[in-house]
């Protein structure tokens, strides 16, 4: 089986339970103009996280292991967004505003999907997700638990809230998870050394934390046999939704989608 070199010690996996989740690569908080730049932050620092995501992503696609994204984001009429989150930090730009890149962070806007470099690929599922946690409120916990996965390699951002929380939500329920140091991004340097610390602390009180080339050395020379069975499960997901950019046809943001995918699509995002 796989190992890497983790801390607080070595992390070993199945590729046949494990999946690689992308956790809110998009647009909203990682674009010049979008939510997170509205709130004064410097998005530099969470692209510093496409590059090494992009080569891990190419490295679970080749060994056939399983990718999920998730998107955060909110129904048009706001009827998912409590006054207690849309409220929270008085932005200059709340959720649901007009912004550069169309509505914040509600979904089927263009700036509510993932960035071009980090798009999901034909059978990879997207779970959107009202909450700052990868669980609530969504099918994700139903979805592992279908296809036997027990492992989760974590990526994405911020590294102090919704990876935190998804970790944190994740190891409640019996998931072992791995958060990939390089791949995880803050707009606040502190927090994102912090974020990572408390995660491995006490043992790994949460997780264990590692840098992806550590995972692409072990998927690159990975047991084909072990590989090819991780690809079956890819093999079964539904395709993702893409959004298009403002003043485009909104109509083309879903109905593009066969029927049958719409339907499974939409099953993915309803509490588990």
């Amino acid at each position: 089986m796989p190992t890497v070199d983790a801390r607080p010690d070595p992390y070993t996996f199945e590729l046949s339970t494990t999946a690689l989740l992308v956790i809110d690569m998009q647009r909203d908080f990682l674009e010049p103009g979008g939510f997170g730049e509205s709130l004064g932050n410097d998005v530099a620092q969470l692209r510093r996280t496409i590059a090494p995501l992009t080569a891990l992503l190419a490295a679970a696609r080749e060994t056939g292991l399983p990718v999920i994204h998730t998107r955060e984001g909110h129904l048009p009429d706001l009827s998912d967004c409590p006054p207690a989150k849309r409220d929270r930090g008085a932005p200059s730009a709340r959720i649901g505003d007009p912004g550069p890149n169309g509505r914040i962070l509600i979904r089927g806007e263009y700036g509510h999907d993932i960035i071009d470099e980090l798009a999901p690929t034909d059978g990879e599922p997207v779970i959107d997700k009202p909450g700052k946690g990868a669980f609530y409120a969504t099918g994700l916990d139903a979805m592992l638990t279908e296809r036997g996965i027990t492992s989760l390699l974590v990526t994405g951002v911020t590294t102090e809230v919704c990876v935190h929380t998804t970790v944190r939500e994740a190891n409640d329920r019996g998931y072992e998870c791995l958060v990939l140091a390089d791949c995880v991004g803050s707009y606040f340097p502190e927090f994102q050394r912090v974020g990572l610390d408390m995660i491995s602390a006490q043992g790994g009180i949460f997780g264990w934390v590692a840098d992806s080339t550590e995972v692409i050395t072990e998927l690159t020379t990975a047991w084909s046999p072990a590989a090819s069975a991780a690809s079956s499960v890819v093999a079964s997901a539904p395709s993702s939704t893409v959004a298009t950019p403002p003043g485009s046809d909104p109509s083309a943001t879903s109905s593009s989608q066969p029927a049958a995918v719409a339907a499974t699509a939409t099953s993915v995002l309803q509490p588990s």
